[in-house]
């Protein structure tokens, strides 16, 4: 009883620990953010004192100089409409996969698996040309783009889940007199829901916080750039940066999603277990 005591002592221990190294470099951007530009470089670390204090200053020339706003309500109409559609198509596209068994299905499934081991940078100069070729440089067309990046994880993770929902609760629904697509948006959504959620805050983390893809993409000189990119912008000729503004940017940017995360994380580990019962 006592060694399990010091055991359950000594794990509660490592796990603050974690939690620490996981918040320190958070709590670093958002104390730097309130520091002027010139005190960051020279004491990153130190803590934020009545000389160092600049107030909202940062935050005003970020928002000014990149156009934060414009950037935000781009950010969100590609995160929110991308996450519907890869929540739609591949939910819908794991139950096709399930229950119509036959080659040509197998042969499909391991094609999405196959696409979550491939690098993105094998394929990144290909896509951007094709992207280019197909006129995808915009918030649709990249809602597009994210689609097929998303499919792979978020196909595999529903297909796991479906798995383990029995046929009898379908096969009631069809002698109810319910076609496919109301058994599927009727009985099996509603089941998904776990697995969703899980799939939308993955999906949701990547795609807001990704600079590759829309750099590539949609390139630094429209009016369509999102935050990673916007925040680009304060890297100016040779190598000069406005590292105040940086930092309140980058505490602006990580509010969102780190509130979209608090809000669902209870479900993001039944999610993954669920997902990963017959996967």
């Amino acid at each position: 009883m006592k060694r399990r005591k010091w055991g359950n002592a000594g794990l509660f221990v490592l796990l603050c620990v974690l939690v620490a190294a996981f918040l320190m470099p958070i709590f670093f951007v958002a104390m730097n953010s309130f520091k002027g530009k010139l005190y960051i470089s020279d004491a990153p670390f130190a803590f934020v004192t009545k000389e160092t204090f600049s107030g909202i200053t940062n935050y005003r020339n970020g928002i000014e100089k990149t156009d934060f706003f414009t950037a935000f309500g781009c950010s969100l109409f590609i995160t929110v409409c991308s996450v519907l559609a890869i929540l739609l198509f591949t939910s819908m596209t794991a139950y096709y996969l399930t229950r119509v068994k036959g080659p040509f299905t197998d042969a499909l499934y391991y094609m999405f698996v196959f696409s979550m081991i491939v690098p993105f940078q094998m394929v990144m100069f290909t896509m951007s040309k094709l992207a280019n070729i197909c006129r995808l440089n915009h918030p649709l067309g990249m809602v597009v783009l994210y689609l097929g990046f998303g499919a792979g994880l978020s196909v595999f993770m529903f297909c796991g889940f479906i798995k383990s929902i029995p046929l009898e609760i379908e096969e009631a629904a069809m002698i109810d007199g319910c076609n496919p697509l109301q058994t599927f948006f009727g009985v099996v959504m509603p089941i998904l829901k776990p697995t969703a959620i899980t799939v939308a805050i993955l999906n949701a983390m990547w795609i807001w916080n990704d600079y590759l893809l829309p750099y590539l993409v949609i390139g630094l000189s429209t009016k369509y750039k999102t935050i990673p990119v916007a925040v680009q912008y304060l890297v100016g000729s040779y190598g000069s940066k406005d590292l105040g503004a940086m930092m309140a940017l980058l505490v602006l940017s990580i509010l969102p999603i780190v509130l979209f995360y608090l809000a669902c994380q209870k479900y993001i580990i039944e999610g993954v277990v669920a997902g990963a019962v017959k996967g």
